[in-house]
């Protein structure tokens, strides 16, 4: 006797409490086996394959493709048990996975879909899938608590002056999500647009925003958005620069490659460099703990690196960078960035840094002030090396120029500190015997 069993939407860790659907990778009536992705979704840290920790077919899918389901929503049900199935996709018991490569001792081969001709007679025909149930009238306030389970969705309404008690949710149960407070707030932009003038006249900022193509701040682009905004609002940040000649730095690198092994990226050599500054101003590879008024120091540098993707920026992190050699940390950052750029890398590989390296010299721009990497305490930013006019051993030549620059929290040091970090920085892409000397 086959037994439909329901798989919901796990906790994909990190504090996500939602995702959007991207891709079903199962239709109704296929069968699957124990750990067998169904669902590609995006969160707003990563793309990740769902898998199933049930084995049987698929009788109900919950959710198009688009859809935006919160932590704990059904995906899919699943007839286990079958006698027909010969034990190896009839299997009661789950095997406790939520994520491809989270928690599984096996990493299981991708197997491809396969339709059965017909349901055996001694298991139940596998239902259809059953339509949504109407979403219930929202609670009023005397009723009991908002049905409301994302921080994300009460502070948007928070900060939009919106009363989430006035909302009716399309989630399931009558849940709200942040889709139903978009379109509340694209409701009350639309009711307030003023009437048009008589003569013409510059269009009211209302009426931009109100008659404007939308894009909507989620995903990738969102969770950007957000920390960005959380940075700007709680840090007091400052910046300070200095051009360096990295002539002597380029050269180093060139023979560095020359010797036939793997070749060394200049992201690396600027890592290293970052690792040694670090050690040296310890201040820097910090967070302050604002609820506690303490400042945390790390005794290890979990280094993040901006990168530029299809879905958006996106910043890695190399864990413990600081025991990396300059050979290891290129082969990190190349694999980091092709899983980024491929929309694989996991919520682990995208949390957790303790200062961040901009190289924003690939755009091919001098200089930036960047904005901090929120909790982190500080940010180097590289411009692009390029030749210009340079005082070289008392005369006029032309030398290969970098732009520096770093933003740092205040409340974790003075100027003095960040000044000798980043003059640090720059003794060492000026002379790289000065970071040998340090090793």
């Amino acid at each position: 006797m086959a037994q439909v069993l329901e798989f919901k939407l796990p906790d994909l860790g990190e504090g996500l409490t939602e995702a959007e659907i991207v891709r079903w990778l199962v239709q109704v009536g296929d069968v699957v086996a124990v750990d067998q992705p169904v669902v590609e979704v995006e969160t707003a840290k990563a793309m990740v394959e769902v898998p199933c920790p049930y084995g049987g077919v698929v009788t109900a899918r919950f959710g198009e493709e688009g859809t935006e389901l919160p932590v704990g929503a059904p995906l899919i049900t699943v007839a286990v048990g079958s006698e027909s199935e010969g034990g190896e996709t009839g299997a009661s018991e789950g095997s406790g996975n939520v994520l491809v490569g989270y928690g599984t001792s096996e990493a299981p081969a991708r197997r491809r879909r396969v339709r059965p001709a017909a349901v055996p007679a001694s298991a139940p025909a596998a239902p259809k899938a059953p339509a949504a149930p109407a979403a219930p009238a929202v609670p009023a306030a005397s009723d009991g608590p908002v049905p409301v389970i994302s921080p994300l969705v009460r502070r948007l309404a928070r900060e939009n002056g919106l009363d989430l008690k006035e909302l009716q949710g399309t989630g399931p149960q009558g849940l709200i999500l942040r889709a139903d407070v978009e379109n509340a707030l694209r409701a009350a932009v639309t009711e307030e647009r003023p009437a048009p003038a008589p003569a013409p006249a510059a269009p009211a900022v209302s009426s931009a925003l109100a008659e404007g193509r939308r894009v909507p701040l989620k995903g990738v682009r969102g969770a950007v958005a957000d920390k960005l905004s959380r940075s700007r609002r709680e840090i007091p940040d400052a910046t300070c620069w200095v051009d360096a000649d990295a002539t002597e730095l380029m050269r180093a690198r060139a023979a560095m490659n020359a010797t036939g092994g793997p070749k060394i990226s200049l992201l690396a050599l600027l890592a290293r460099i970052c690792t040694a500054a670090l050690a040296r101003f310890p201040e820097l590879n910090s967070a302050v703990d604002a609820a506690a008024r303490e400042i945390v120091q790390f005794d290890h540098v979990h280094l993040g690196f901006a990168a530029q993707t299809d879905r958006g920026l996106v910043v890695p992190v190399v864990r413990d960078a600081h025991a990396r050699d300059a050979e290891g940390l290129t082969s990190e950052f190349a694999r980091l960035t092709e899983a980024g750029r491929a929309g694989r890398l996991t919520p682990a590989e995208l949390t957790g840094g303790t200062f961040t390296l901009n190289n924003y010299g690939v755009f091919g721009v001098d200089g930036s002030t960047p904005i901090i990497n929120h909790p982190e305490a500080a940010m180097l930013g590289v411009g692009r090396i390029i030749p210009k006019p340079w005082v070289h051993e008392g005369e006029l030549a032309v030398r290969q120029v970098v732009q520096l620059s770093l933003t740092f929290d205040h409340r974790v040091c003075d100027g003095g500190t960040a000044g000798g970090f980043l003059r640090y920085v720059a003794d060492c892409v000026e002379q790289p015997a000065v970071l040998l000397r340090t090793l």
